[in-house]
């Protein structure tokens, strides 16, 4: 899909992935330190990883059409070399939500005393946390490095420091 209602289809398909990314990196966080927070979220976690992780080639499809349909400029390369590194972080929030989910729904039936007593599924869950909060922080960094790329290659000379009179 490269256009909507007659506009870039990249346009509109990056407003999701700014939402997605980091609601799904606070959500992959809050339920990988915080166990309850999992329990309650149940499957809605790896299903917003995913839905998140299908926007990104989406959006960096989209983009990539549109790549040929502007002009060439350092600003859109640099912008277009750094939405390609996404789909690993992206990757990686869905992978690490499927865990936390897993880990979480294994223990929930088991009463706390036994929870605290499996050594094996404590290792993981805190390998989990740690991870989580890793590539969290990466892919919300790289949401942002990417879309101030973005806004700088679609408005560098677009505009005027000074007003230019037209009041509205």
């Amino acid at each position: 899909m490269s256009l909507v209602n007659g506009l870039p289809a990249h346009v509109l398909f990056v407003h999701f992935v700014v939402v997605l990314i980091p609601l799904t990196a606070l959500a992959l966080v809050v339920s990988a330190v915080w166990p309850r927070a999992a329990r309650r979220l149940g499957a809605l976690l790896p299903m917003l990883a995913f839905a998140s992780l299908v926007t990104v080639p989406l959006t960096t499809q989209a983009g990539e059409w549109l790549e040929r349909h502007v002009d060439s400029d350092p600003l859109v390369r640099r912008h277009t070399e750094l939405g390609d590194g996404l789909l690993p972080w992206a990757a990686g929030l869905f992978v690490l939500a499927a865990v936390v989910w897993w880990t979480t729904r294994r223990t929930a039936g088991q009463p706390d005393g036994a929870r605290g007593a499996v050594r094996g599924g404590a290792l993981v869950r805190i390998a989990a946390a740690l991870l989580s909060v890793v590539v969290s922080v990466g892919a919300v960094v790289d949401v942002y490095r990417i879309g101030d790329s973005g806004a700088k290659a679609a408005w560098h000379d677009s505009f005027s420091q000074r007003a230019t009179g037209h009041d509205g």
